[in-house]
């Protein structure tokens, strides 16, 4: 199974990897202003988007294959991996399978811990629900209030209406799918203390869903990184704050490209 990708620019790969449950539309801020220094490469992951479910059972590891799938198709030996939410728990995979993948890493308003009990179960429940109503109002409801910060519900309404087209044109199955891949993911502390390249890890400031707190343990975890909190955002960086985060994607991107062959 092939994932649709949009792929712009030239120079050094960059491969941006979405948050749960929006698709590569996410990243349009980054493709019109990083296209023009680097190779932007944007999958819609499995079921999102433009890219079809298929049969596999539900798991990030699986996900993190696809893209590596994608790499090799697209001739990419190497790549700087960034993912957002569940977009890092997919680059967080991508380091555990496929390391030699891996020229740098950027994971944004994640976290490496595994779900608690409870909010594992919340997942599933979310999953069972989207499967048994097929509606993505189901997602309007109960993720999307968590998505953005207090300063984006109140001062950007343009963003909040954005943000709430692109949970609305999740397709369901492929949500409760993404919810099950997520509830099974393991701990992935281990992985980050043995990743070999530079990271960097991006936190807004008001994101109650991974907090500065699992941004600092993740910094920690990791032998090369550097922690950058973006003021005035929430769980979704990249379109609350597109400038800010783009410049930190940009200056970390640059100084990997000029220390690692």
């Amino acid at each position: 199974m092939q994932l649709y990708a949009r792929d712009v620019g030239q120079g050094t790969p960059l491969v941006l990897l979405h948050a749960f449950p929006l698709s590569s539309a996410m990243w349009l801020a980054q493709r019109e202003h990083l296209a023009s220094r680097f190779r932007i490469v944007t999958p819609d992951l499995r079921g999102f988007g433009g890219s079809v479910l298929g049969d596999a059972e539900p798991s990030v590891d699986v996900m993190a294959d696809d893209v590596a799938a994608l790499l090799k198709a697209r001739n990419i030996s190497r790549a700087v991996i960034g993912g957002v939410s569940m977009g890092g728990y997919v680059a967080m995979a991508l380091c555990r399978r496929h390391p030699d993948r891996v020229r740098g890493l950027v994971l944004a308003d994640t976290k490496a811990s595994a779900d608690t009990g409870e909010a594992r179960e919340k997942r599933l429940r979310m999953a069972e629900r989207l499967t048994a109503e097929n509606r993505p109002d189901v997602l309007v409801e109960e993720v999307l209030p968590g998505l953005l910060g207090p300063t984006t519900m109140h001062q950007r309404a343009l963003v909040y209406g954005r943000v709430r087209g692109l949970v609305q044109s999740a397709p369901p199955k492929a949500a409760a799918w993404a919810q099950r891949a997520m509830a099974a993911r393991p701990d992935s502390t281990d992985t980050l203390r043995g990743v070999k390249v530079p990271a960097l890890v991006i936190v807004g400031s008001e994101d109650r869903l991974a907090t500065e707190d699992d941004a600092r343990t993740m910094a920690e975890a990791l032998p090369n990184a550097e922690l950058t909190v973006i003021p005035r955002a929430g769980h979704l960086t990249p379109i609350e704050q597109p400038d800010l985060f783009d410049q930190a994607v940009a200056e970390f991107v640059a100084a990997v490209a000029r220390s690692t062959p």
